[in-house]
């Protein structure tokens, strides 16, 4: 290797979260892998010093860090290629074009794994109306101050949104002595585990308004307050019930956006409800070679599911880049009743898959219907859109050119 130039790479993963690190371990047994990560080593998880991370795959509670420091340890210990502070400029065939402190990088590569991750919804993408004052931040960037800078965004905050990542914020931010107004959600449900609605706002006493949204920002060079209000089942403001609250802090957590520019640009299609790529159960894309994992396919609920998609794509880049990757032929997978995405979206039958799911809204005691070749059940006591759903299917329902499921009461 040398300082920029060109180079070889049996496979290059780009990004360095817990995806791409697993992806990366699992594709070094067969092959030499590059990896490349425009920020630092773990991602997110980096910021998240809670813990929680790990319990099914380690059998214990980590924090972040912890999670995180496992798989960049092993990498290291694996001799993988990682270089840090590097971007992808261009992917072009399996040419890509980098640029990091050993400058442009031409790598020619034999598979590509993507592993980009997901980034926050902004405040300009669900078009909240007032001024541009200080003090509005998203609910990541708002964890990285506190958790790593070591500085507080605001003392009186209101949350807008309940993902879970606003929900662990409203508990963070009190445990620091700031004053959380409450965490207004425009849903009448919940947007993220209950687990964390209880842990993180009922157990702190702060407050959950469901149908809420924000409606105005008041403030010039600093944040003087947002104004809410109801909203109906069309989701639109109700009028006569707008409420000032006085505040130097709103926290956005209105969802996450699998980063897929890097995906558009090679060619991958791109699933319109997941706004991720469209993968089969090796986690190969519409594009042959060109693999991908974890949150830039569809956003998880659990970083341990993560791993586990990372290390399916890693293993299956690995064998394609060194010609043991069969081809035979595929099905599609219908979204049915209740629905709302499934991924893989297309499935080739070679063994049992686990589906992961989310469904449109929330029921109690329903069936899980897969209908293939054979047809299976599974039932549920309640199913949430803000829970994904996991469901393991043996491959003999899966010969079928088309397998739909369904969840129905």
């Amino acid at each position: 290797m040398f300082a920029g130039g060109k180079m070889k790479a049996g496979i290059v993963v780009i990004g360095g979260g817990p995806a791409g690190l697993a992806a990366s371990l699992k594709a070094s047994e067969y092959t030499d892998v590059m990896l490349l990560e425009r920020d630092e080593l773990g991602g997110i998880l980096q910021q998240c010093i809670h813990d929680g991370f790990g319990n099914f795959i380690f059998g214990k509670m980590l924090t972040g860090p912890e999670y995180a420091e496992h798989f960049i340890e092993r990498a290291r210990d694996a001799g993988i290629d990682i270089r840090v502070g590097t971007t992808v400029l261009q992917v072009e065939g399996k040419k890509i074009v980098a640029s990091g402190s050993d400058g442009i990088l031409e790598i020619e590569t034999k598979a590509i794994v993507l592993a980009m991750g997901c980034r926050e919804r902004s405040r300009c993408q669900i078009l909240i109306p007032g001024t541009r004052p200080a003090g509005i931040y998203t609910a990541g960037t708002a964890q990285r101050l506190i958790n790593v800078e070591g500085v507080m965004p605001g003392r009186k905050v209101v949350i807008l949104g309940s993902g879970d990542v606003g929900l662990m914020m409203a508990r963070r931010l009190t445990l620091e002595g700031a004053e959380v107004e409450g965490v207004y959600e425009i849903m009448p449900k919940p947007g993220g585990l209950i687990r964390n609605v209880v842990q993180c706002l009922h157990d702190y006493n702060i407050p959950l308004h469901l149908c809420h949204t924000v409606v105005d920002i008041k403030g010039k060079k600093r944040l003087e307050g947002v104004v809410v209000a109801k909203v109906n089942e069309a989701m639109k403001p109700i009028k006569g019930t707008e409420r000032f609250i006085p505040c130097d802090c709103l926290i956005l957590a209105v969802g996450l956006i699998p980063e897929n520019e890097l995906s558009r640009q090679i060619g991958v299609a791109i699933d319109s409800r997941t706004q991720g790529p469209i993968v089969d159960e090796r986690m190969e894309t519409s594009v042959e070679g060109v693999f991908a994992c974890g949150n830039v396919v569809h956003v998880h609920d659990l970083v341990d599911d993560v791993t586990i998609a990372g290390e399916i794509a890693g293993e299956n880049a690995g064998k394609y880049a060194i010609g043991e990757f069969e081809r035979i032929r595929k099905g599609k997978v219908i979204a049915g009743e209740n629905v709302r995405y499934v991924v893989p979206q297309i499935l080739r039958g070679m063994e049992d898959v686990t589906s992961y799911l989310r469904v449109e809204k929330e029921m109690e005691n329903v069936k899980l219907i897969v209908s293939g070749k054979k047809t299976f059940e599974k039932k549920y006591r309640i199913v949430r859109p803000a829970e994904m759903v996991k469901v393991k299917v043996n491959a003999d329902i899966l010969t079928s050119n088309e397998v739909r499921i369904d969840v129905k009461s």
